[in-house]
């Protein structure tokens, strides 16, 4: 017999194993990088942001615990590759910062993830990953909105 999905299952569904074919596909990249997957993932989120964040926004941003960040971002700074900064707006909660060494080996490891990106490209066209991004963002917007909703 024959299960049915809701067209949101589906779409989970397919978000989960997308994810893992994702991880699966860079996994090459980061273990060249030296560095456990989620010291990679948080360095990778210092590195890409705009301004530098605190822990629990990195945490939030990448739906992980900020225990889980916070041991991370310890092991980033014991290596040397990220430091702690004073936040102005937040005595307790301090900003994290790339250093040198941590911007140089992110730069390496987004080259070695270039020669992965540019073959699948070249499979899937840039036009279908515009479009799904877009839609992903949309959904994720309202996802968000939601739990603002619900748990605000």
């Amino acid at each position: 017999m024959t299960e049915r999905f809701t067209e949101f299952e589906r779409f989970a569904d397919e978000v989960a194993r997308l994810r893992g074919r994702m991880r699966g596909l860079y996994a090459g990249t980061r273990a060249a990088s030296g560095l456990p997957e989620m010291e990679l993932t948080v360095l990778t989120a210092v590195v890409n942001a705009a301004a530098p964040p605190t822990i629990a926004q990195i945490g939030r941003s990448l739906g992980h615990p900020r225990q889980v960040v916070q041991r991370a971002a310890n092991r980033l700074v014991e290596l040397g590759l990220a430091a702690f900064a004073d936040n102005p707006d937040h005595k307790r909660a301090s900003l994290i910062v790339a250093s040198d060494a941590g911007r140089a080996l992110k730069a390496a490891d987004h080259d070695r993830a270039q020669t992965v990106t540019k073959a699948v490209i070249e499979r899937v066209g840039n036009a279908a990953f515009a479009d799904a991004a877009e839609r992903m963002h949309k959904i994720r917007g309202e996802i968000e909105a939601y739990l603002k909703e619900r748990d605000g």
